[in-house]
């Protein structure tokens, strides 16, 4: 994978929704930049960064927006989400528009979209900026 996530060296990176259709080479291009194996949903532990992986039958089961919630619940500050999404005419495609109103509902802001692999695209949600005064 061409693209780096942005993930510090020494993060601890938790993963959401992995299943068997997520593409390896993000996962191990991931560990490869922070030195450190993904920890699952069930690490109790503050962590630096989150992954989301994303498909449109995920829908059915939860709400992007609690999810991103959950993530953001182990995150320490300034922590990085990427919420990982199947690129348009895949199956179980997601419209980067749905990400981005997730990730407003959930408090967040979607910053940035990237290409990841063949299958698979990203989207960077971080917190809000602070309203100036």
């Amino acid at each position: 994978m061409a693209v780096s996530l942005g993930f510090a060296s020494d993060a601890i990176v938790q993963e959401f929704y992995v299943d068997d259709d997520v593409d390896q080479k993000v996962r191990e291009s991931i560990e490869q930049e922070t030195g450190h194996p993904l920890v699952d949903v069930d690490y109790g532990d503050v962590v630096d960064g989150a992954i989301v992986w994303w498909r449109s039958d995920d829908a059915e089961e939860e709400d992007l927006a609690d999810v991103l919630v959950d993530a953001m619940s182990n995150l320490d500050d300034g922590g990085l989400i990427w919420v990982l999404i199947p690129k348009p005419g895949r199956p179980n495609s997601v419209r980067v528009g749905d990400v981005e109103e997730a990730a407003k509902i959930s408090g967040l802001h979607a910053t940035t979209s990237t290409a990841l692999g063949e299958e698979w695209a990203g989207v960077r949600v971080t917190a809000r900026p602070r309203s100036r005064r």
